[in-house]
């Protein structure tokens, strides 16, 4: 009876202070089912610490576009006005209202306001809790969830609520409908934009003797351009694409060359150099900007050199000297191995230029998602003990990437916030390229089904990530057959190197995930009214694609933007000179392209060309226009190239004089 007294007591005491009016909630995030690897366990104990974080919704994202045409489009008042990264981060942070009031939500619901940690962008909010704290929190019970096949746990719920005057100013909490990963489950896919390589032994000796039938045409020409439909290279791109020799070097103008899973041999690009490009001295190597602790260089024997990096180095510095090439390497040595087969998604490198995208959060997406990238620090043995690096590296004028994989291997969300982040890239002034791949509508064989196509009959078109975004430029592959000479016109790359490559190819098509941005919607009109396809095909996003009848999407964002020479390349590997084939040698030939045009911009007194589409589909007249071949694929002759642009070539492969003409009438 005593108790029950004080009980009463102590009720009427509180109900005689003034009453806050209750917050209504709302549910957030609800799980749909669960991954088919975990199963949920027990409930997690209420005094279990968890780490908290609250993603803030970003502000303007939906402005991002409409900014990015001001900067980039020829016909703007603003073309070249760029903007500066402190202008672009506090344009996208979310707003002090949005933090103060989940701050204040926090300190009313007990989170004292010195729990709280708010990260140095603004973007998110953490602190650790007890369980039974974030449960009152959000509304929600925590359990575990246990891996099928391994020792691995992680936490999360199956729905959560919010206050509903926050909803608009969370994007997303975890531990949370998202579980919170103990360890990192990798995912094994071959890359789908990578190197071909042929050995060129008893092949290469005939073509530099006389067993070659040369054409009159040819012999017409200089020794060194003779052979340039079998052996490509960089005296015949120079010639083919009218690209004169370098003599200009702004310390402010390095070329910036993304890797990982692959490293550079010295000795293999001594050897390029002696032999293809002696204008390069010996001794000749890349700025290390290294992520995350990678690597440098390796021994030209190593299992790390398999050919992209020297690939890479080779042809840049082989048209840009005296110019410089900065060398993005990403990742330490136990998670680069790892992706030699496979595709990066760039986020540990996005981190390493703009400190806000490691933690900021947009699309459901908060920080690097650990079961999909690296988690550092590293703990296993060799693995880098260092913190993640955020915001350490100011990125190049020009950056080229020859990675990528199948848009549908990724979260729809997880894709859209890297998108977001080239976009900002883009407002400050960086050209941003990517290889299209190199299995024409498909992607790899193995990915998404035997042939690299999608559906329950194989036959949908696979598009490729990241050239599905619509902020950077997507590069596709070209060729001249060994008849030709470099002043013939090129045709679509394809070849049959054998095995999974039987059907290399430029690869191109149309995003299920991302819209046709407006400065390509024309030439995509007039690609469709012209080319008269007889794939049925469908007008929708994340399609269903085991009910579609469609076979690609008529409003997806179409790549790639531009192509350049992808075939014959000859260079070393291993000591041992080899014929190299794909679209990751057109975009780092075309990044160089833009760096040199960058050269002529600085010396005249003016900025970076920054992000080119909406020049180049203003201005397709400044491209060699490719109108012969198709990219093959999915039991289809793919998309053939026509007149103007085509998903196969884009708009044509570089011009240099006409481009540089074009880049120093603007601003």
């Amino acid at each position: 009876m005593l108790m029950r007294q004080v009980y009463l007591a102590l009720a009427i005491a509180a109900l005689s202070e003034a009453v806050p009016a209750p917050i209504k909630h709302v549910l957030h995030e609800k799980r749909e089912r669960h991954g088919l690897d975990w199963v949920k366990g027990d409930r997690v104990e209420s005094d279990a610490v968890l780490p908290v974080r609250i993603g803030l919704t970003q502000n303007n994202l939906d402005r991002g576009y409409e900014l990015l045409m001001d900067v980039s489009h020829p016909s703007s008042a603003k073309y070249g006005k760029y903007w500066t990264a402190e202008e672009v981060h506090d344009l996208f942070a979310p707003s002090a209202e949005a933090v103060d009031a989940v701050r204040e939500w926090l300190h009313e619901a007990g989170i004292d306001r010195s729990r709280v940690v708010h990260s140095d962008n603004k973007g998110w909010l953490a602190f650790d809790a007890y369980a039974h704290e974030a449960e009152s929190l959000f509304m929600t019970e925590f359990y575990e969830h246990n891996h099928m096949s391994s020792d691995s746990t992680k936490i999360g719920c199956d729905k959560y609520h919010l206050p509903e005057h926050l909803r608009d100013h969370v994007d997303y909490v975890t531990p949370g409908v998202k579980l919170t990963p103990v360890l990192k489950k990798h995912k094994k896919a071959k890359r789908a934009s990578h190197l071909t390589k042929v050995k060129t032994n008893a092949e290469a000796a005939s073509y530099a003797g006389n067993d070659v039938s040369l054409s009159a045409k040819a012999k017409s020409l200089s020794s060194d351009l003779q052979l340039c439909g079998y052996n490509m290279t960089p005296t015949c791109i120079k010639a083919l694409y009218s690209i004169p020799d370098a003599t200009k070097s702004s310390k402010s103008n390095s070329l910036g060359l993304y890797e990982q899973g692959d490293y550079f041999a010295k000795s293999d690009l001594d050897l390029f150099y002696k032999e293809y490009a002696p204008w390069v001295p010996q001794g000749t190597y890349p700025i290390p900007a290294l992520i995350d602790g990678a690597n440098f260089s390796v021994p030209a024997y190593s299992s790390l050199n398999s050919g992209e990096s020297d690939i890479d180095i080779d042809l840049a510095y082989s048209l840009i000297y005296p110019q410089t090439i900065t060398l993005y390497q990403v990742d330490d040595q136990l998670y680069e191995p790892e992706e030699v087969a496979t595709t990066n998604l760039f986020n540990t490198f996005l981190d390493a230029l703009d400190g806000s995208y490691c933690t900021y959060s947009a699309y459901g997406e908060t920080g690097n998602d650990p079961d999909i990238d690296p988690v550092y620090p590293d703990t296993r043995a060799g693995g880098y003990k260092g913190k993640l690096q955020c915001g350490v590296y100011k990125p190049t004028n020009v950056i080229s990437a020859s990675y990528g994989q199948a848009e549908a291997d990724l979260p729809i969300n997880y894709t859209k916030r890297q998108c977001n982040e080239f976009m900002k890239l883009g407002l400050q002034g960086h050209s941003i390229l990517f290889a299209s791949g190199d299995y024409g509508v498909a992607s790899f064989a193995g990915d998404g089904s035997a042939n690299g196509c999608l559906g329950p009959d194989q036959k949908i078109f696979n598009p490729q990530y990241p050239s599905n975004c619509p902020y950077v430029t997507s590069v596709g592959g070209t060729m001249i057959y060994e008849d030709q000479t470099v002043e013939d016109p090129e045709s679509v790359m394809h070849a049959n190197l054998g095995g999974t490559a039987a059907n290399f190819s430029s690869a191109g098509g149309f995003s299920n995930y991302f819209p046709q941005p407006d400065y390509q919607k024309t030439a995509v009109e007039k690609y469709f009214k012209k080319a008269d396809l007889s794939y049925p095909y469908y007008s929708e996003f994340e399609v269903n694609v085991n009910t579609t009848n469609g076979l690609y999407n008529r409003i997806g964002r179409a790549y790639p933007d531009v192509a350049a020479n992808g075939a014959r390349f000859r260079a070393y590997t291993d000591g041992y000179d080899y014929h190299y084939y794909g679209s990751s040698l057109a975009s780092p030939l075309f990044a160089s392209v833009l760096n040199l045009i960058n050269e002529e911009r600085i010396a005249a007194g003016k900025g970076p060309v920054g992000f080119v589409n909406p020049v180049l589909y203003a201005h397709p007249e400044v491209l060699n226009d490719i109108t012969n071949g198709t990219n093959a694929g999915c039991d289809t002759n793919g998309f053939a190239a026509i007149s103007g642009w085509d998903p196969a070539t884009g708009l044509g492969t570089p011009n240099y004089p006409k481009m540089k003409k074009l880049f120093l009438s603007l601003p």
